[in-house]
């Protein structure tokens, strides 16, 4: 095997590990991708018998690249036309994570409601929130990552934990119950079932739309199951001959609609005590554009 080849498999080995880093760090796919690509152009362009411990260098690579393009990206989003949401990522544990406490971590890591909550974030506390909450690294680890010490990152942490924790929905369910109601919601919501959607959503849901100036999508985030219910009501009759496909997005059961095959409107749902408690709608078709199903 030359040396080229040993790069390329130690590198394809860490993949999934650094599009998982930077997709979190970044909340876009194709962004994710990208900052991956160049980790990897560094990585074959470096004296590699210097590194001792591949994985660390190339998560370090990773999440530098990735903070320089949130700093870059932040500026746009603050021009950004409605809410803005992560871009759907398609999940499918399979056998990668088979004990349920690991897809659980997992699945929250990915969830849209703790991706926009780390948007609030500054770079550096959600570098550090990711490789500790999402990924186990060592405080040691990560300090050298971001060239910090370690009790400043040790702080960062403690500071991204707390505006997490206060900010992301306590929401706690099984997997199967998110399942059924999901598929009752989408149901109602495909048939334009007004009196059903109310009936399913809490008192005080609230909808989060996504279409940044390219799609038709609330402007501002509805509240109450009324008006939710109507949006989405009048929305089923203005999509005649779309096809509906479940599928599991950022970690939960979630669904797709289709026109002419291509995705024009992705679903997601917080839910808790039997309701729909948020509504994630992403309509941006530039987010939708690389979703595998």
């Amino acid at each position: 095997m030359t040396s080229a080849d040993a790069a390329t498999d130690l590198f394809e080995e860490h993949r999934s590990t650094l599009v998982g880093v930077a997709y979190r760090m970044l909340g876009r796919v194709t962004d994710a991708e990208d900052v991956v690509q160049e980790a990897w152009l560094r990585w074959s362009g470096a004296d590699r018998g210097e590194v001792r411990d591949p994985r660390g260098y190339l998560v370090r690579i990773t999440t530098r690249l990735a903070i320089d393009r949130l700093r870059q990206v932040q500026a746009r989003r603050e021009a950004y036309v409605g809410p803005w949401l992560p871009e759907p990522l398609t999940t499918d544990f399979g056998d990668a994570v088979p004990d349920t406490a690991e897809r659980a971590v997992f699945a929250e890591s990915v969830s849209f409601a703790v991706l926009v909550v780390l948007e609030s974030l500054s770079p550096l506390e959600r570098a550090v929130f990711v490789l500790r909450e999402a990924f186990g690294f060592p405080y040691g680890e990560i300090a050298a990552t971001l060239d910090r010490g370690e009790a400043a990152v040790r702080q960062l942490a403690g500071r991204a934990r707390r505006h997490v924790e206060e900010r992301k929905p306590r929401y706690t369910v099984k997997p199967e119950e998110r399942r059924a109601l999901t598929e009752r919601f989408i149901a109602a919501a495909a048939g334009g079932d007004l009196g059903q959607l109310v009936a399913l959503l809490a008192p005080d849901a609230r909808l989060v739309g996504d279409g940044g100036g390219k799609a038709q999508a609330p402007l501002r985030i509805l509240e109450t199951a009324d008006k939710i219910g109507r949006f989405l009501a009048g929305s089923a009759s203005r999509l005649p001959g779309a096809e509906l496909r479940l599928t599991e997005l950022n970690g939960q059961f979630a669904a797709v609609v289709l026109l002419d095959g291509t995705p024009d409107m992705a679903f997601s749902l917080d839910v808790a005590d039997g309701l729909v408690q948020c509504v994630y709608v992403v309509r941006n078709p530039e987010k939708l554009a690389g979703l595998k199903l």
